[in-house]
């Protein structure tokens, strides 16, 4: 099913950009492996029906599909995300084209304002989360640190069994080679500005 935003194509034109790009990585990786559908969906726990509307570019899968997707490819997310066309001397990019990913429960999006091309490394997003909205992340590689700005509202950061509010205006930084959770807590949607560097210096 498409995604949708209410009253706006914005979210479904973003994610299918998105989508058309992982649809070919996925289709082209697990034709490299020489696997069917029903053995990519059997390794990966995706349903082969998911699969294949992914490879379609008929539908924008979650941040937890993705995961299980590259995991039973033997391929980093952030390998799967990246696309492979040439680079433009300049790139503009309006709302309805950014790509989006979307958290496991559908209140947190990610629109991925950074070049696409460096998510390997580095990652900059604009991060949108309605009333409830949680973005549970498993730990990066080894290292990983993550900024996050709030513009508006407030949510709350989890890192292992620490526990921070972060208000709109304020900045914080932590280890993402943990498990990290995102929640807005609140009654109001939130928004935020995340970047994520994948390669900084191993932090002791």
């Amino acid at each position: 099913m498409a995604v949708k935003d209410r009253g706006s194509n914005t979210l479904e034109s973003g994610a299918q950009i998105l989508t058309g790009q992982l649809g070919k990585t996925i289709q082209r990786l697990r034709k490299a492996y020489n696997l069917s559908l029903s053995e990519l969906a059997e390794q990966s726990g995706v349903a082969k029906s998911i699969i294949s509307q992914i490879e379609r570019n008929e539908t924008n899968p979650t941040l937890a599909t993705i995961w299980r997707l590259s995991q039973a490819l033997d391929m980093s997310v952030e390998r799967v995300l990246a696309s492979e066309d040439d680079s433009p001397v300049i790139e503009k990019l309006t709302r309805a084209d950014t790509p989006i990913l979307l958290s496991e429960d559908g209140k947190v999006r990610l629109s991925i304002i950074g070049w696409i091309k460096t998510v390997e490394w580095l990652q900059y997003y604009d991060v949108t989360a309605e009333p409830g909205g949680e973005l549970d992340s498993e730990g990066h590689q080894r290292g990983a640190v993550e900024c996050l700005t709030v513009i508006s509202g407030a949510l709350e950061v989890t890192v292992g069994e620490m526990i921070e509010t972060v208000k709109e205006g304020e900045t914080i930084r932590y280890r993402c080679d943990h498990r990290h959770i995102i929640r807005n807590i609140n009654d109001v949607p939130a928004r935020a500005f995340m970047v994520c560097l994948l390669k900084a210096a191993v932090l002791e």
